[in-house]
């Protein structure tokens, strides 16, 4: 399973802004962005140089694939996957990255950032229509119910996950039922659902050079 293992707070500043990848530490004074807000890096307090239309298509790519945990080759049989479908080739792309069972786990406040929700997807702690599935790339589909395995709600860490349920707003296309730890695809989700500061239309252009 590839992923990115590096350190993640200096993706945030390369970016210039917050994308939550590391979960609680992300909304106190520790935040690498709240205490250095410039790129990583020896030239990164430079001065800032106008970006052309790559460097701004380039950019926001890079803010989605960071966004959701995803590497380039993955990132782009997403976006072929979404330019075969019909309907708006961005729009598409941004919901089938949202429809990734960590992505969900991570909608439904079973875990503090999308990184841990890819880490517990993948030891096994969830099923889906009361199957293990663990598979981080999984695409929920409208109907299935995400459940937090009965064994796994004794460990330590889902524990203190499942004491804090309810405290984060969860999504329209998802319903969350905290007393018996599950959530349901209520519908696919819609461009209207996604609350991320992303420009998927500058994702097309970039692929459509």
């Amino acid at each position: 399973m590839a992923r990115y293992s590096g350190p993640v707070c200096r993706l945030c500043r390369r970016e210039g802004m917050k994308l939550f990848l590391k979960g609680e530490r992300c909304y106190t004074g520790k935040c690498a962005i709240d205490r250095r807000a410039y790129a990583p890096g020896q030239h990164g307090q430079a001065r800032a140089k106008k970006p052309t239309d790559f460097g701004l298509q380039l950019r926001e790519k890079q803010k989605a694939r960071r966004l959701y945990g995803v590497l380039e080759k993955q990132f782009r049989s997403y976006f072929d996957e979404a330019a075969r479908r019909k309907g708006v080739t961005g729009e598409t792309l941004l919901s089938l990255l949202e429809r990734r069972l960590d992505n969900v786990v991570f909608q439904l406040g079973f875990a503090a950032s999308r990184a841990e929700g890819r880490q517990l997807v993948s030891h096994g702690h969830f099923t889906v229509n009361g199957r293990k599935v663990n598979i981080a790339s999984y695409s929920v589909r409208a109907g299935e119910v995400i459940a937090v395995k009965e064994g796994s709600k004794s460990s330590p860490r889902m524990k203190q996950l499942l004491e804090n349920l309810g405290s984060r707003a969860v999504p329209g296309w998802l319903s969350l039922d905290a007393n018996s730890a599950s959530g349901t695809v209520v519908a696919l989700p819609t461009r209207e659902d996604i609350q991320l500061p992303i420009q998927e239309h500058l994702i097309v252009e970039k692929y459509s050079r």
